[in-house]
């Protein structure tokens, strides 16, 4: 029983941490990546779509984004979409495909979006001390209708700590990453 209750935690622990690593993705950081607007929907004859099901996100510079769409039509749809968005960049459309110019990132903005990283890092370590009290929860729930010895909750309770400071480290980690990228010119 203890045992099921940590393989399930720690599945749930990873997805956790890969939900905040594309939380974290989305954030601009002044380099030009595909993950700022993949997520993004774009009208496509009248159903929202993300935006990576209608073209192909390239980057062949540094802070250029080229979208392609594989449909011409859609090329009005995602341009309206990405100014939607809360990206603050400005699609080029030539009629063929749309540029994105990743500009610099102020000092201001910098701080601003390194206070939204600290606070999507610390909502991720909040989600992962909520699975493993729920975990424990089931755990004293098995363990007072005695389907596992207070040995057994004792050393589950043990183990489900050490895997949780482990992808709390793992989402610091994360988090001081996208720090990174936030500092770098």
């Amino acid at each position: 029983m203890v045992e099921e209750i940590l393989a399930q935690t720690n599945t749930r622990m990873i997805k956790a941490i890969d939900t905040l690593s594309k939380e974290l993705a989305v954030i601009r950081t002044g380099r030009a990546s595909p993950a700022l607007i993949e997520h993004l929907r774009a009208d496509y004859y009248g159903v929202p779509t993300p935006i990576s099901q209608m073209a192909s996100i390239s980057v062949p510079e540094a802070r250029l984004l080229v979208i392609q769409p594989w449909d011409r039509s859609a090329l009005h749809g995602i341009e309206k979409a990405i100014l939607k968005s809360e990206l603050g960049l400005n699609p080029v459309n030539d009629g063929s495909v749309i540029r994105l110019n990743i500009p610099h990132l102020t000092e201001e903005r910098r701080q601003e979006l390194a206070k939204v990283v600290r606070k999507r890092v610390e909502d991720g370590k909040i989600g992962l001390r909520n699975i493993r009290r729920e975990a424990l929860e089931h755990m004293k729930a098995d363990e007072k209708e005695k389907r596992v010895s207070q040995d057994e909750y004792h050393r589950g309770a043990e183990q489900l700590q050490k895997v949780t400071d482990k992808y709390i480290a793992e989402a610091d980690s994360v988090g001081e990453t996208k720090q990174a990228e936030l500092t770098e010119f």
